[in-house]
């Protein structure tokens, strides 16, 4: 047997699995071709199809899936037009963890300018890193689709040759995590579904994710009253007022890039105006004018009124100027990924048996965006992020044309995780 993946250690258990998971890749990747060919753009947001055509794959590999459909007005409410959760569990023992593993399968638009069809799970060959699949969602997150459940299947195989594992492993697919997963795992933690006592979100496979930023997206309004542009006096210009408060967002941005949060890869809190809208016409004064916000929360402001700090600055900015007055609408926010307490016993195992597999040094860090992981630390659940994929989102063009993955990786990222839930599973 080939155990030139596996750590140093003659551990038969390490072995087995790493055996498994080597004869069943290539099953592994027809699985994963089949997920990415059910579009799941969101928006729109239609994912329930790709939530059936997954229910059917994993019932195909003798998986028991619970199919939990969420309620069409929370969908609805979430920006969505159909979605489900699919909870998959498996005990092995009595005692022991539960430990869920989550990805999503929704995925942004695919755009222009792809060389390969997004939806087609085109396979090709690199002469430095071997074989790659190219397709929107192929590394964001469907690839965990596949890593996940064979680990899973791995460590089933191993209890049905004597292995004595202990706990309980969920999988946890979603679909809302491009609309904030609100109706994902956020749905699942807070009506009771799962109660999990350590969390695994999908992630990339070589470096472990133990925080990121949050973020909060708000919309501004600003109103004036129109007029005729030949007596622009006889009314109060929108326009003039919104970029006077435009002026004090931009000179707060400079000030947020002072402050350096102490997590590697996080950076600095940020705040960019992404939309800006309004005015009636050439030859009328603006009465309205709105602009969105996107201000990213670094860990540290964990428990920080962000949002309230942008409603004093608008009012103050808009109190310079009469006859004007201004709104502030929250759309979405999403808290940072914050390390709890616990959470060593994810971060030791995933690194040490990475570290042997990936022939590699692997950092713990943070990421400068925000994923549903942090739903299962709102809910007391310590969480890192890990998964398929190559160093770097750039690298894997996640949320870009001809976005892609290296199976070898998923092959080695599956390992990881088989041999860490092992880990965690064993008395």
């Amino acid at each position: 047997m080939d155990t030139s993946d596996t750590p140093d250690t003659p551990d038969p258990l390490y072995a087995a699995l790493s055996s498994f998971i080597d004869r069943g890749h290539a099953a592994q990747v027809d699985f994963l071709r089949e997920v990415v060919r059910v579009p799941s753009d969101n928006p729109a947001g239609d994912c329930a199809p790709l939530g059936h055509r997954t229910q059917a794959l994993l019932t195909a590999l003798g998986l028991e899936v619970e199919a939990l459909p969420v309620p069409e007005a929370l969908v609805l409410a979430n920006g969505m037009q159909s979605a489900i959760n699919l909870i998959v569990r498996k005990r092995f023992g009595e005692g022991g963890p539960v430990i869920a593993l989550n990805a999503h399968g929704d995925v942004v638009p695919p755009g222009q300018g792809w060389t390969h069809d997004p939806y087609g799970g085109d396979i090709e060959q690199d002469p430095e890193h071997g074989p790659v699949m190219y397709g929107r969602g192929v590394a964001v997150s469907k690839s965990d689709f596949a890593t996940y459940t064979w680990a899973l299947l791995a460590l089933l195989d191993a209890q049905r040759q004597g292995a004595s594992l202990h706990g309980t492993v969920e999988l946890h697919l979603t679909f809302d995590e491009e609309a904030g997963g609100e109706i994902g795992p956020g749905h699942l933690l807070a009506e009771g579904y799962s109660k999990p006592d350590y969390a695994i979100s999908a992630g990339f496979a070589y470096g472990i994710t133990s925080a990121h930023n949050g973020c909060l997206h708000v919309e501004v309004a600003v109103r004036g009253q129109q007029a005729h542009a030949a007596m622009p006096a006889t009314g109060v210009d929108a326009l003039e007022a919104a970029t006077h408060v435009l002026g004090r967002l931009y000179a707060f941005r400079a000030e947020l890039a002072r402050r350096v949060s102490a997590t590697p890869g996080i950076g600095s809190p940020s705040l960019t105006v992404g939309l800006i809208e309004g005015g009636i016409n050439t030859n009328v004064v603006p009465d309205l004018v709105t602009f969105r916000i996107d201000r990213r929360i670094i860990p540290e402001e964990a428990g920080h009124d962000v949002e309230g700090e942008l409603r004093a600055l608008v009012d103050a900015a808009v109190a310079q100027r009469p006859g004007v007055t201004a709104s502030v609408r929250r759309i979405m926010q999403a808290q940072p990924l914050v390390p709890l307490a616990g959470s060593d016993r994810l971060i030791d195992p995933l690194r040490r048996h990475a570290q042997a597999i990936m022939g590699d040094a692997i950092p713990v860090q943070g990421v400068p965006l925000y994923t549903d992981a942090r739903h299962y630390t709102q809910h007391g659940v310590p969480t890192v992020l890990y998964g398929a994929g190559p160093r770097t989102l750039m690298e894997a063009r996640g949320h870009n044309t001809d976005e892609n993955l290296r199976l070898n990786d998923l092959l080695k990222a599956t390992k990881v995780v088989a041999l860490t839930l092992a880990d965690l599973l064993r008395p």
